[in-house]
């Protein structure tokens, strides 16, 4: 059987941080949770594409500045210009005209209305542009569609939908069951674009580069003759009016600090249709895909490589991602890109934080198994002392508990009482130094051997000197001075008062409280009331009085507790030999 990969903090983790990627970059598409984000991409795609070369079946003749110059005339200008520019229009071949001006109400000269009448009559090809229709998608262009139809002419919806913060992207089929402008053009021209290659919102216009792009000739110069023929011949030509102050002006995906005019706008959508609308959405199952592949790359990598090296994985797959996406625009695919790159990002930085979170655990971890260990390994070294010296583990126990407790009640933090409750068990560690023959003598010591056995103070602290771990230099202090008195009378250096450590005073008045307590060879336990008087009366002179003072309010809630400690001593008991 293959070894099944080990649930450890680091794998859990990064599969929540995969989990959470997942579900971010799916449930924000399904939602379309930033569609203006969506739509920018677009927009960057268009400039990374560039400009293409100016297209060969459109041209859009504006009124700029140059014909108002040219002409020196007041907008709106008389219809009969408007004729004799169709009519030029239809000398040089043009296949289609759309004219992007509103024609809706008549204007003051009937005559000049009727020469415009009749030079789209001679025409036989326009549409006329309007954002007027009614509710059964009706027009008031010319006067409306009886007077269109018998000049072949037809009215067209102008109206191009902005998306958020007003950026024109996208061309309907229709409006209120008016075809727009780019559809009527392109059936007038004699081709079709069927409704199917449109998406609810519309169909994505192709711009072909940013304004300028498609051939443009001023309105003033084509009423003049001034244009070649050929720039129209064959082709479907735009009039519409391009000049600033007359507000026809509209960001796009590939016009934004230069606004392009609508003019134009029209002209890309009808390039757009004449090609069967070329960006189309891909399926909805590649985005799944894009959404998993970004979500998944990076977690997935950190369960074989280190942070920085996944990092690099999951930054090379969103390039190919970013790669892929621009390759399949420039073919007229259109991948969705916000949301798989919203799953990366998630999923990189919820590898990177579950790589480091999953590493503090585990140093953690390793922390508290090497702090037990050596605990461990304290516990099990003093009782091998104590053993030696005929008394039981039960002692050891008792003196680190009673040490923390006392410590609690005085206002140490628990932390600090628990690592007081480990030190304190290696105060009489220097016995192991002491010879048999004077530390399991069962008779009282001669002065030889007395300083002999106050030495064991001297050597634990030699022991344990010089250690860099916090737990290890407490002991050292305790078993150095859990001998001192408080009056200075103690040993091995006769100190005094508040010279003595804390730790070392602490450890003083729980060791003499228990050894009185404790039933042994040479003695019974002593009643706890004779204990605590003990206690009271090495006040000021063995004890430090404010330890005392705390120590004998905690001591009858210990009662309990220590009665059966002390019951398991006694069955225990073995001979033991003088103290110090």
């Amino acid at each position: 059987m293959k070894p099944r990969l080990a649930a450890t903090p680091k794998t859990l983790a990064v599969a929540v941080a995969a989990m959470i990627a997942v579900a971010g970059g799916l449930i924000s598409y399904t939602a379309g949770a930033w569609p203006r984000v969506e739509n920018d991409t677009l927009d960057l795609r268009f400039g990374v594409r560039g400009p293409t070369p100016a297209p060969s079946d459109v041209v859009v003749v504006v009124i700029d500045g140059k014909t108002f110059s040219d002409l020196q005339l007041q907008w709106p200008f008389p219809r009969s210009l408007h004729a004799a520019v169709i009519d030029r229009l239809r000398a040089d071949r043009a296949k289609a005209i759309a004219y992007d001006i509103q024609f809706t109400e008549p204007s003051r000269s009937e005559r000049a209305d009727l020469a415009l009448y009749h030079a789209i009559g001679r025409a036989g090809n326009v549409v006329l542009a309007t954002t007027e229709v009614d509710a059964s998608g009706h027009t008031n262009v010319l006067g409306g569609d009886a007077n269109l139809r018998p000049i072949h002419a037809v009215a067209a919806a102008s109206n191009l939908p902005a998306d958020a913060g007003g950026i024109i992207r996208r061309y309907p089929y229709s409006l209120l069951g008016l075809k727009s402008v780019a559809v009527a053009a392109v059936q007038m021209a004699g081709h079709e674009i069927s409704r199917a290659r449109f998406q609810p919102a519309g169909a994505l216009i192709d711009f072909r580069g940013p304004p300028g792009t498609i051939r443009t000739v001023s309105f003033s110069d084509v009423l003049r003759g001034r244009v070649d023929p050929r720039m129209f011949a064959g082709k479907i030509v735009v009039v519409g009016a391009a000049a600033p102050t007359l507000q026809d002006v509209h960001p796009t995906s590939t016009a934004s600090a230069t606004p392009m005019a609508g003019p134009e706008i029209q002209a890309n959508a009808i390039w757009t249709a004449l090609h069967g609308n070329p960006l189309q959405p891909a399926s909805s199952w590649l985005a799944l895909i894009g959404i998993l592949l970004c979500a998944l790359t990076a977690p997935l990598a950190s369960l074989r490589f280190g942070v920085l090296a996944s990092a690099l994985i999951a930054v090379g797959v969103a390039g190919a991602y970013l790669g892929a996406a621009q390759i399949a625009f420039d073919s007229g695919t259109v991948l969705v890109l916000s949301y798989p790159l919203a799953a990366w990002a998630l999923a990189t930085v919820g590898m990177v934080a579950a790589s480091y979170a999953a590493a503090f655990i585990e140093r953690n971890a390793f922390s508290r198994q090497l702090h037990e260990s050596q605990v461990e390994l304290i516990q099990r070294l003093a009782q091998a002392i104590e053993s030696r010296d005929a008394e039981t583990g039960e002692h050891v126990h008792r003196i680190g508990v009673l040490s923390e407790r006392l410590a609690l009640d005085i206002g140490w933090s628990p932390a600090e009482a628990e690592t007081l409750r480990h030190a304190s068990v290696m105060h009489d560690i220097g016995k192991i130094g002491i010879p048999d023959r004077v530390l399991l003598k069962p008779g009282e010591l001669d002065a030889e051997e007395w300083e002999t056995i106050k030495a064991h103070t001297t050597l634990g602290s030699q022991i344990l000197a010089g250690s860099a771990n916090p737990l290890v230099q407490m002991a050292e202090s305790i078993a150095r001075c859990h001998h001192e008195h408080w009056d200075g009378s103690g040993y091995p250096a006769g100190l005094k008062g508040e010279e003595i450590p804390l730790v070392g005073r602490i450890c003083a008045v729980v060791d003499v409280y228990d050894a009185l307590l404790s039933k042994r060879s040479y003695k019974e336990a002593w009643r706890m009331e004779d204990v605590l008087a003990e206690i009271e009366r090495g006040s000021g002179t063995r004890f430090d009085p404010d330890l005392v003072s705390a120590f004998l309010k905690l001591a009858p809630h210990l009662a309990e507790e220590l009665h059966a400690s002390l019951e398991r001593e006694a069955s225990l008991a073995v001979v033991k030999p003088a103290t110090a």
